[in-house]
């Protein structure tokens, strides 16, 4: 690699990312809980772990696990119900210590941003002072620790964050990314997920030093047109500008799969679990929406999407993920034999939220705005197209 690539010249980016943020909020108000393992989440039948501790973190629980599953590996943990505004009080304080060092601040979600601080440092010291003086300043003002990333680049910088975690301070010159890249795993990487890991690992490419001196024909069959792009990751070259935040048009998440789905018990699993990432990214950015959409592409690349409006806007997971899934099986009707290579979830018509609902299936609730979208949804799709998740047949189990 040559390293005067691996970023542009003079740049210095910082990636900041709060330990285990949820759980450390609940167990820094909880001090009881302290040293024990915590999960913050919904805890019914379809309730997912969106905070665990690295307590819990020890016996293999990892966000966006059932929590049915998360429980069956740490029967003893301590299950807390997300109180978003409690996380987006904590947040701002967080983000507020960021922008009085730069307004090039880059938030990814309620804990954790880019920084550009290339005008604000000049030297790998002053880059290490910088980084211990924000993880102090966050300490002082929350409690709470965070892990810093330095690099020539964001995806150098977001790597370096993980490194040390939790509390750690890493910083990667740029004269040493290869160095520290190439002996970690090939899935440190953004893009490459368990299932394009196991086919990397399948071939050989255990490490990034092996997916950087892989032939680019061995690659293509993987990553298609995006194979030199994931070649660049392995060598640490990255050119994007960190970007403040501006308001967002939509949000949406989305698959490639490394084998075609047929069944559409499996297509509706994969969507159920984008829908999820949808809703978290909508909830981190304190917004709500007015439209779901679902797109559909097939082996032979044709891409299909349908969507969705409704009114009072939400966040809801439940409603979102059930308005996807029926959006999906009304295609899968106009489609009955088409093979799904992607799909996606995506949510438009935003607005601020009024409160952080992301949870709102697994608490009892009587609110008019949920009661009404279950209403529009069930009358487009027949009287069965909700139901409580305590409900999966239609009737209370016992």
């Amino acid at each position: 690699m040559n390293a005067s690539r691996s970023g542009v010249p003079g740049r210095i980016i910082f990636h900041v990312d709060m330990d285990a943020f949820y759980a450390s909020v609940e167990q820094l108000d909880s001090p009881e809980w302290r040293g024990l393992p915590v999960l913050v989440g919904g805890t019914g039948p379809r309730g997912v772990v969106a905070a665990a501790s690295y307590e819990a973190r020890g016996f293999g629980v990892r966000s966006a696990m059932p929590m049915s599953e998360a429980l069956r590996r740490c029967p003893r943990a301590i299950c807390a119900r997300p109180r978003m505004d409690r996380y987006r009080e904590v947040s701002r304080e967080v983000f507020a210590i960021f922008r009085s060092l730069t307004p090039l601040v880059q938030g990814l979600s309620l804990d954790e941003a880019f920084l550009d601080v290339s005008d604000q440092v000049r030297t790998r010291r002053q880059a290490r002072e910088l980084g211990k003086f924000i993880k102090q300043q966050i300490h002082k003002a929350t409690g709470l620790t965070a892990s810093v990333g330095i690099g020539p680049n964001k995806l150098v910088a977001k790597i370096a964050s993980d490194l040390e975690k939790p509390d750690g301070l890493v910083l990667v010159g740029k004269m040493e990314v290869q160095e520290v890249l190439d002996p970690l795993p090939v899935r440190v990487i953004n893009g490459i997920g368990p299932r394009t890991g196991e086919v990397l690992e399948s071939r050989g490419i255990h490490l990034i030093r092996d997916l950087r001196n892989c032939p680019v024909e061995l690659l293509t069959p993987v990553f298609g047109r995006f194979t030199r792009r994931m070649l660049d990751k392995a060598s640490g070259i990255d050119d994007r500008p960190v970007e403040p935040g501006g308001k967002s048009k939509s949000i949406s998440a989305e698959e490639t799969f490394d084998q075609d789905l047929l069944e559409l018990p499996e297509m509706l699993e994969q969507l159920s679990l984008i829908s999820i990432r949808t809703a978290r990214r909508l909830a981190a950015k304190e917004l709500q929406a007015t439209t779901v959409s679902v797109k559909i592409r097939d082996r032979e690349f044709r891409t299909v999407t349908r969507q969705h409006s409704f009114s009072p806007a939400t966040q809801s997971v439940d409603i979102l993920e059930q308005t996807a899934r029926h959006l999906l099986e009304q295609w899968r009707v106009e489609y009955p034999y088409s093979a799904v290579r992607l799909l996606g979830v995506g949510v438009s018509g935003l607005e601020p939220a009024r409160q952080m609902d992301l949870f709102a299936s697994e608490v009892e609730t009587s609110s008019s705005q949920v009661q009404e979208l279950i209403k529009q949804v069930r009358q487009r799709y027949g009287s069965k197209a909700l139901r409580k998740g305590s409900e999966p047949d239609g009737k209370r189990q016992a």
